[in-house]
């Protein structure tokens, strides 16, 4: 495990723009520069962590406490309304999978688009493609527009492609669907041994796998960093906090 850091997180925040009233938002773009038309809504304040090149991290926390919106931060979807975000490598986002799409390609031409996303030239991609239908298991529907794809065929095409990205840095939001059992366990399996060679960052409420694969736990409540530290600590203050059915504050936890 090298001691280069691969994802540094710095004071990081994010706010969206709520409008309270139909023509706010008008307003706030024609005359924001001199008025503030808009109430910030903060989802994410002051995170600060950093994830050493070879490491998997684990993000828990209620459903709402902002852990997909750090991760969009991460891999660039979304910029933080504050703070500074450093990432070394190259990224394979699983989130969102297929937002990328477009319907009225195939999967074979989506997955030269994807690829072409990810970074990758197009000729190190078409070698990739036979690799790319296996993982993906949709048959000869990899020849067909994905408007004829079902949800499910559509993740597992997209999962496909991610998998074949040459990533440094995997991000996974396990909040997505990814097909059947059989999938789902093929992509576990693929997770586990890119754990063995890359840097993961994973969101997930399964704790007993976090506390297996995982180097570090950040613990996010209400969007705060509620606990950050080594996974059999911030996983059994977790599960102390929602034994008792509330809310309590927890004394960060350092490596």
């Amino acid at each position: 495990m090298s001691s280069e850091v691969a994802i540094s997180c710095n004071g990081v925040g994010k706010a969206f723009q709520l409008y309270l009233k139909r023509n706010d938002q008008l307003y706030q773009a024609l005359f924001g520069r001199w008025k503030q038309f808009y109430h910030p809504h903060w989802v994410l304040r002051d995170i600060s962590f950093d994830v050493r090149r070879g490491e998997t991290w684990g993000i828990i926390g209620r459903n709402g406490t902002g852990k997909t919106t750090l991760l969009q931060l991460i891999c660039g979807i979304s910029k933080p309304s504050c703070g500074d975000i450093q990432v070394k490598g190259r990224i394979a986002p699983i989130l969102a999978l297929g937002a990328g799409f477009d319907l009225e390609l195939t999967g074979r031409e989506n997955a030269l688009i994807g690829g072409a996303i990810l970074g990758l030239r197009r000729k190190d991609i078409l070698p990739k493609l036979d690799s790319i239908a296996a993982f993906a298991d949709i048959g000869e529907f990899f020849n067909q527009p994905l408007k004829m794809y079902s949800s499910g065929m559509m993740a597992r095409l997209a999962f496909a492609v991610c998998a074949h990205a040459d990533a440094d840095i995997l991000i996974v939001d396990e909040a997505l669907s990814v097909g059947d059992a059989t999938f789902a366990k093929k992509c576990d399996d693929y997770i586990k041994d890119f754990a063995s060679r890359g840097t993961i960052l994973v969101v997930s409420h399964d704790l007993g796998t976090l506390e297996t694969l995982c180097d570090n736990i950040l613990w996010i409540d209400d969007g705060h960093v509620a606990a950050i530290g080594r996974p059999a600590e911030v996983t059994a203050a977790y599960r102390r906090a929602f034994n008792i059915g509330k809310q309590v504050s927890v004394p960060r936890l350092v490596v």
